[in-house]
Parts: C-alpha cells; sequence; structure tokens
C-alpha cells in the first residue's frame, strides 16, 4: 500500500462518510501513506491515557484524535459546499485537483 496516491493532502476540508462521525467536518492534520490513514481534527475522538512527561505536565485521560481509513473521508468544495470526488484538470500548463461536480479548483 506504500505506492498508492491519494487526492487529499494536509488542510484540506473533509466529510466523514462512515462511521460514528459520519456527516461530521474537519481539516486534515496527518496523512499517513503507509497506513492509508488520516487524522482529521475533532473528529475519531478517544480516551487514551497519557504518562506524566515532565514536572509541568499533567498526566491522565486525554481525548485525542485517532485515525481513520482514508476511504471514510470525502474532499468538501468550497462552491458545492457537499462531499465531492476530486479529478484532475491540466490548467496553465500545471495538474490541478477540480470539483468533479461544479468543475471549481480545490
Amino acid at each position: 500500500m506504500a505506492n498508492v496516491k491519494y487526492k487529499l493532502r494536509k488542510e484540506d476540508l473533509v466529510q466523514v462518510i462512515a462511521g460514528k462521525d459520519r456527516g461530521k467536518q474537519g481539516k486534515i492534520l496527518k496523512i499517513d501513506h503507509e497506513k492509508g490513514r488520516v487524522i482529521v481534527s475533532g473528529i475519531n475522538m478517544v480516551k487514551k491515557a497519557m504518562k506524566k512527561k515532565s514536572q509541568t505536565d499533567r498526566g491522565g485521560i486525554v481525548e485525542i484524535e485517532a485515525p481513520l481509513h482514508i476511504s471514510n473521508v470525502m474532499i468538501v468544495c468550497k462552491k458545492c459546499n457537499k462531499p465531492v470526488r476530486a479529478g484532475y484538470k491540466l490548467i496553465d500548463g500545471q495538474k490541478k485537483r477540480v470539483c468533479r461536480k461544479c468543475g471549481e479548483v480545490l
């Protein structure tokens, strides 16, 4: 799964299309290309027991974002304001990602 190219990038606004957080939107914080997973801000929150790392740091139970599979999120078009599939078009000699519904550059 290492050589797979995804049409999603960091800082993209995505919507969850499957799972417990279906319908929620958030920005991509990190993409794991090897495992095919993404971490989206405020989505798939899990509680985790954290150990105290320093004198000032508080240990205990914290809520963090867990990774989602990349197939469970879709990019949101700014113009349509809906989750859409991304396509590619050559614009001014450059390959750009475009919305498959309205043709707007993503």
